[in-house]
């Protein structure tokens, strides 16, 4: 008898039910075989959670590797804080403070003629305040006209390349460079942005501007009463940054082998993860409030948020990546089980399928026969080659994962469109239809 997409279905879910009540029955009959399967079950859901505990260990561990212990990749992260108005604006009041304090009244009436400077002094002894003022602002526009320009942007990859090695001291205790420690706060030295402004005070006729010292002035980067105590975590973290990730999908993984129903472990444990990565995600937004909220005054909100978030761009893509690769795992899941609502939402799937297949009028023949013959191979082939993809890819994003997703998809449902039954069936006539739908393993 030739049965329908719903009835063979339906079928399918009723031979899954009909093992589900037999093992249930057996477990009751052997109470031993009734402890073991809870003792299998509870080491199963142990494993699970732990997996989902080292999820967000696991996150920081590859950032703390790839992104602090990395000196191109940590380029690459800070690099952009340089077009950045908070940034700028924050290094414009700092380098203009650093010059102003190194240029008063004073020196600049020592390049007046000896016989002439008493008499200046007292000319201009009431407009000192007015003086300073206007010396204030031509020195802040030749600040903010380099700092707008793209030579500050090569000046300050530089300073951050050689400040990168003091980045892990602060962090590791070894190390040296343009980055400063001091207690518990991390600078950068922008002398060199101020050697660049001297030079350009010095063309624009301020002459005196070359006679000032070098001068060494920090833009904060980093400040915390605990970073020495965070060191050992850091360092850590950063060897573990290799291996902390397996050390989470492992115990994962064992946990839905062991469990009896494989398919509701294996979506726990999806969902597990995602709810882990939201988790850390919320942290480190909670984080970032505490750390604006105990800066000094002497530090612009605004710079630090800039740079806080730079710092955390990697983490927080990692985090949502994540979060879609699990709700991604744990629906497919769930629409490939015995469930009523999954059981109707692939016969709603091979029916459409089949409808539009009908409609184009397309006869697959001997290439139909040969999908429908190697159809479980070819979709495990599909989804084994996007999970490859997924591991081979440079840094993947949420929007890495959702696309391919929905590139298995669309494999999917060309498989689907190739695998003829019913021209097949009409060639073959006697054919059994039973093997067309394999029955759903118990466990799942």
């Amino acid at each position: 008898m030739d049965l329908g997409a719903d009835e063979r279905a339906e079928l399918a879910a009723l031979r899954s039910r009909v093992a589900n009540l037999q093992d249930t029955q057996g477990a009751g009959r052997s109470v031993p075989g009734g402890r073991r399967h809870r003792l299998r079950s509870f080491c199963s859901a142990l494993l699970i959670v732990l997996g989902c505990v080292l999820v967000p260990p696991a996150a920081l561990a590859v950032w703390t590797s790839a992104t602090i212990g990395d000196t191109d990749r940590y380029l690459a992260t800070v690099a952009p804080l340089a077009a950045n108005p908070d940034v700028r604006a924050a290094v414009t009041n700092r380098v203009t403070d650093a010059v102003v304090e190194h240029l008063d009244i004073g020196t600049l009436l020592q390049q007046v003629a000896p016989g002439d400077r008493p008499r200046l002094e007292f000319a201009l002894g009431a407009l000192s305040g007015p003086l300073t003022s206007g010396l204030k602002d031509l020195v802040r526009d030749v600040v903010q006209r380099f700092v707008a320009s793209d030579a500050f942007e090569t000046v300050w990859t530089e300073v951050n390349r050689t400040s990168h090695a003091t980045m892990n001291k602060a962090l590791t205790g070894s190390g040296g460079g343009a980055v400063q420690l001091t207690g518990g706060t991390v600078t950068i030295d922008m002398a060199p942005v101020v050697e660049q402004v001297k030079q350009r005070l010095v063309d624009r006729g301020l002459t005196v501007a070359g006679s000032i010292p070098a001068v060494h002035t920090d833009f904060t980067v980093l400040e915390s009463d605990d970073i020495g105590r965070a060191r050992t975590g850091f360092r850590v973290l950063q060897i573990m940054g290799g291996w902390l990730p397996l050390a989470a999908v492992l115990p994962a993984a064992a946990g839905v082998l062991l469990a009896g129903r494989r398919r509701r472990a294996l979506i726990g444990a999806a969902l597990g993860f995602a709810a882990a990565a939201v988790v850390l995600g919320i942290g480190l937004t909670v984080f970032r409030a505490v750390y604006l909220d105990a800066l000094p005054s002497s530090v612009s909100p605004a710079a630090a948020r800039a740079v806080y978030e730079a710092l955390i761009r990697f983490l927080r893509s990692t985090v949502r990546m994540v979060l879609v690769l699990g709700v991604v795992v744990a629906l497919g899941s769930w629409i490939c089980g015995p469930g009523r609502w999954a059981v109707r939402a692939r016969s709603m799937w091979t029916s459409g399928i089949g409808a539009a297949r009908d409609v184009t009028g397309l006869r697959t023949g001997p290439v139909g026969d040969g999908v429908h013959r190697l159809k479980t191979w070819l979709n495990w082939g599909v989804v084994a080659a996007a999970a490859v993809a997924l591991l081979l890819w440079n840094r993947p994003t949420g929007m890495v994962v959702w696309w391919l997703a929905l590139a298995v998809v669309g494999v999917l449902a060309v498989i689907e469109f190739l695998d003829d039954r019913n021209d097949r069936n009409d060639r073959n006539g006697s054919k059994d239809q039973d093997d067309a739908v394999p029955p759903v393993p118990a466990s799942g």
